[in-house]
């Protein structure tokens, strides 16, 4: 019997995937607790329109990854972090002083997840960041540190 999966199941396959499996097995287990539905025309097309759906939405989330993206590179990001006279630091920029700093440069939130810095900033001074926005997507930016 060929089943549509409602949601991931680990012996058969992820959310969507038609499989075929015993009848007893689909009648017994998988309809009776909503993990799958019978493979109908119907439930073919619907399945169908969502993965549309879901292509469509993907495409626009890299589009705007990749416009944001060309943004971060083109834009400066000032961080203000308070010094002392030899030029470092009392503490360091976070993730968050990234994420702010972008926030206020371009009005845009990015979680302070998404950013990495290779090395600790305790310095004054210019520093390389990658921003993930996307899977494929990484945006590479500077981040100029300067005494408040």
């Amino acid at each position: 019997m060929k089943v549509v999966l409602l949601s991931d199941v680990a012996s058969l396959g992820k959310k969507g995937d038609v499989v075929e499996v015993a009848e007893g097995y689909a009648r017994n287990f998988l309809v009776p607790r909503k993990f799958a539905t019978e493979a109908s025309k119907g439930a073919l097309a619907v399945l169908g329109d969502q993965r549309k759906a879901q292509e469509r939405r993907d495409a626009q989330q890299l589009a705007d990854a990749r416009d944001l993206a060309s943004r971060l590179e083109a834009s400066k990001l000032a961080v203000k972090a308070k010094a002392g006279g030899n030029g470092k630091l009392f503490g360091a920029v976070t993730n968050a002083d990234v994420a702010d700093a972008i926030h206020d440069s371009l009005s845009v939130s990015i979680d302070k997840h998404k950013i990495e810095i290779k090395n600790q900033i305790k310095a004054l001074g210019s520093y390389p960041v990658e921003i993930k926005l996307h899977k494929n997507v990484v945006a590479k930016t500077t981040v100029d540190v300067v005494a408040a």
